[in-house]
């Protein structure tokens, strides 16, 4: 989320305070739930289900092309227990990113190809968390309702001009 303060622009069309954050496929409608947000999140939950389903079916394939090349019943166990595991760990890391930001950017990171690998994990993440809420929408709303409240006291306690305000007397 950005801290950057908006000001007022001379036609008075951009409010003061931070600005929420974007998030993919919603933009900024998130706040409000305005401009078809339900119906994007149905779809975009359809959708990723949808791309699951299709990667199934290519893991399918792929399995089929281990199984005609006769590479033996280890290799095939060990390919379908190597995409289990890292769907698994896709999906739980995926949901875990919807509910909080990452600790460790560096541990993140190195878990990236592992993601890959499990990309249909990832895929069924997001299309569960759409049946909910915008993906990452709840995270965003506590950052940004928090900002908003410290811009409000900030703002509150800057109130009027000081160089009009009046100096005490001296007795």
């Amino acid at each position: 989320m950005s801290d950057d303060e908006q000001t007022p622009s001379p036609t008075g069309g951009t409010p003061a305070g931070p600005r929420p954050e974007e998030i993919r496929f919603f933009g900024t409608t998130w706040v409000d739930h305005g401009g078809h947000y339900r119906l994007r999140r149905a779809g975009l939950a359809v959708g990723s289900l949808a791309a699951a389903v299709a990667a199934c079916f290519v893991l399918r394939f792929a399995y089929e092309g281990l199984r005609i090349a006769d590479v033996g019943g280890i290799v095939n166990m060990l390919v379908v227990v190597m995409f289990a595991i890292c769907s698994a760990i896709a999906f739980r890391k995926t949901w875990e990113g919807f509910l909080r930001r990452p600790v460790d950017a560096a541990r993140e990171d190195s878990l990236r190809s592992l993601k890959a690998i499990g990309f249909i994990g990832s895929l069924l993440a997001y299309s569960a968390r759409c049946l909910v809420e915008a993906p990452g929408e709840k995270l965003r709303r506590t950052e940004y309702e928090k900002a908003r409240e410290q811009y409000e006291k900030r703002r509150g306690t800057r109130t009027g001009n000081p160089a009009a305000r009046k100096k005490p007397k001296r007795r």
